[in-house]
């Protein structure tokens, strides 16, 4: 009875099926309305003539009134999605209503049809029946307020016709409520077909949020993910361009944690993800919208000035800094970011997504661990960076590389040494590129071996055609020192070339010891067990040259250009000597480059530098013209120092 009281209450109602209840009775109720609107009035028509004025007109006018009323109320416009709730409540009126008027109409149709003679009275009789089937109708989707009319109407309607003693309205009166219980039966079974209709309707669009929630979200850090955030970013853009505001699009990727996750193991590296997504998510829960676009790369879009941007960037960073914590582990990794107002890139989301990443490539070469905005430049550059490395992917090595020599004398005897081997790169598409610009392209890029090999085989090419007494400087990158495979491919390459280990000198910079000082140990140890001489290029730049020094086999130091240029001034000089007279304590060669003034060749020869290059000596020179400029410098190798 309690279930059977909760349901006739509507208290026990889904407020889904409720709102679908609502909705389909829109459709329905004011045809009830109508119903009776009309049938109430031919009824009235009918006794207008044998009942009394108030029974045939004034509550015929008075039913109609609130027939009309409410008709009005369900036909007019109304919200599209109505709350579960108040669908419940507009039920409970409709119910309690129907109820209010069945009563009524049943009473005032049984009292009229005391009036009249036999064929008036069937019509009162037909009236009701047909009526409280047209309810039936109705009020299928509110079977309450169907089962509330029919038992209303229905009852009185069998005591009224079987109390008499006429048989033939008896039958009337039984064959009225048989029909009427089929109906309830029916309307009933409609209805239960209709509820899991709507609860079948309500899974499937449950299910088919969560499939839409599972597509847009990242499933490791419970953000956004690359779908999400192009198709928000591009309705936030449109929406700010309409109101005039202006938006940043970030790009954030954490720096070390390639290293982290190579080191930890995959599983650590998905709980670092995990963290570096809450920590996100709680620095742009009120500024903006974070998503995880793959791997360890972050997107966001905030709205906003070029400075509130930045600011939280800045936050994200920072945070991103701190340690991370997982379990007896603690992981430090930082990030760095590139963001892109709407007001310098123009176009969808996209572009603005490729302004921030030119902005966090800056970041990441020049301010790891910062934010940077995006700047016009940042693009020039690097797209030009990018049609270097693309050239260089297509680049037949063989034919573009060529290997420029510059000498590389003694200050004391003016003799020639050694030649410093320089890469030259003539491509078919972008002309004369610098060194300065491909070799780094061609460390990006993963090609850094294969031009080391080349560029080292024409280099012993030449220094195959130079005198035996003259020696070859080459110089070896941070990833080429560090790279055992690299290492063994030269000293196979030296082997195959028949040239005298001892004539080739490896120039390595004080960066490239510094990326991984063991790795770099065990291949200058390496190399130099073979016979190759080493040099430490750009001595006094790096920051630990003293204790590199001391730990690795070092035979020549070559001083940065940078000290020729400040050795005008008194200080400049004590400097250098300095840096010459500790190259003397540890029993190591001193070569001086740059050296471009003949003062600059007579103080080096005062204070004790061993050898010299510089353009005051020669610039660099194809292997032809090298032969030619040594010719001509025997004839006079003191021209320079007597001469000057």
């Amino acid at each position: 009875m309690k279930s059977f009281g909760d349901w006739l209450t509507l208290r026990s109602v889904d407020p889904a099926l409720a709102s679908a209840q609502l909705k389909e009775l829109r459709r329905q109720i004011p045809l009830l309305y109508a119903l009776l609107t009309v049938n109430a009035l031919i009824v009235s028509y009918t006794h207008y003539a044998i009942a009394p004025v108030w029974m045939t007109v004034w509550v015929p006018m008075a039913l109609v009134f609130v027939c009309m009323v409410r008709l009005a109320s369900w036909v007019r416009p109304h919200r599209q999605v109505i709350d579960g709730a108040e669908a419940i409540r507009a039920l409970r009126r409709t119910t309690i209503l129907a109820c209010l008027l069945a009563m009524t109409y049943i009473a005032w149709s049984l009292e009229l049809g005391r009036y009249g003679d036999v064929r008036q009275e069937a019509h009162v009789a037909i009236f009701i029946a047909i009526t409280v089937i047209g309810c039936i109708f109705c009020l299928m989707h509110l079977p309450q307020a169907a089962l509330g009319v029919t038992a209303i109407v229905t009852l009185p309607y069998l005591i009224f016709y079987s109390s008499g003693n006429d048989a033939v309205y008896t039958a009337i009166g039984i064959n009225i409520f048989l029909v009427t219980v089929v109906l309830i039966r029916v309307l009933l079974n409609s209805f239960d077909g209709f509820r899991k209709l709507i609860r079948t309707q309500a899974e499937t669009e449950r299910l088919n949020g969560e499939i839409t929630k599972l597509a847009h979200t990242d499933m490791l850090t419970g953000l956004p993910n690359r779908r999400l955030f192009f198709a928000e970013a591009d309705a936030r853009i449109a929406r700010c361009r309409n109101s005039d505001q202006d938006l940043a699009v970030g790009v954030i990727d954490l720096d070390r944690f390639k290293a982290a996750n190579d080191t930890f193991g995959h599983l650590l590296g998905d709980q670092i993800l995990e963290a570096v997504g809450q920590r996100l998510q709680s620095v742009f829960e009120t500024h903006g919208m974070v998503a995880r676009l793959g791997g360890d790369e972050f997107a966001f879009v905030v709205e906003g000035s070029p400075e509130h941007a930045l600011f939280v960037a800045t936050r994200a960073c920072e945070s991103l800094s701190q340690p991370f914590h997982l379990g007896d582990i603690i992981v430090s990794i930082g990030a760095s970011c590139g963001l892109a107002m709407m007001r310098d890139v123009e176009g969808s989301s996209r572009a603005l997504y490729d302004g921030a990443d030119y902005a966090l490539y800056t970041a990441k070469n020049q301010r790891r661990g910062f934010a940077i905005l995006y700047s016009p430049e940042h693009e020039r550059r690097i797209r030009s960076e990018r049609a270097v490395e693309a050239a260089l992917q297509l680049a037949d090595l063989e034919a573009e590389m060529e290997v420029h020599l510059q000498p590389i004398a003694c200050i004391a005897t003016e003799s020639l040494k050694a030649v410093e081997a320089l890469a030259r790169w003539t491509s078919p598409h972008l002309g004369r590129v610098g060194p300065d610009v491909f070799i780094p392209s061609a460390e990006r890029a993963g090609m850094i071996h294969r031009l080391t090999l080349t560029l080292l085989g024409k280099a012993l090419a030449c220094l195959d055609q130079l005198p035996p007494d003259i020696r070859l400087s080459f110089n070896l990158s941070a990833h080429d020192i560090t790279n055992r495979e690299t290492v063994l491919s030269i000293m196979s390459l030296v082997r195959r070339s028949k040239i005298v280990p001892s004539r080739l000198i490896v120039e390595l910079t004080e960066t490239a010891v510094l990326r991984d000082f063991e790795a770099a140990e065990a291949s200058v140890r390496l190399l130099h067990s073979l016979g190759i001489q080493i040099a430490l290029d750009d001595f006094g730049t790096g920051q630990s040259s003293l204790s590199y020094l001391r730990q690795l086999p070092i035979d020549k130091v070559k001083i940065d250009r940078s000290f020729m240029a400040g050795a005008k001034d008194g200080k400049g000089r004590e400097i250098l000597s300095a840096i010459i007279a500790f190259c003397e304590s540890m029993r190591m060669q001193c070569v001086a480059e740059g050296v471009e003034t003949v003062t600059q060749l007579r103080f080096l020869k005062a204070v004790g530098c061993n050898d010299f290059q510089g353009y005051l000596l020669a610039k660099p020179m194809p292997l032809g013209d090298l032969l030619v400029w040594i010719e001509d410098h025997n004839q006079s190798s003191r021209r320079l120092i007597h001469g000057g």
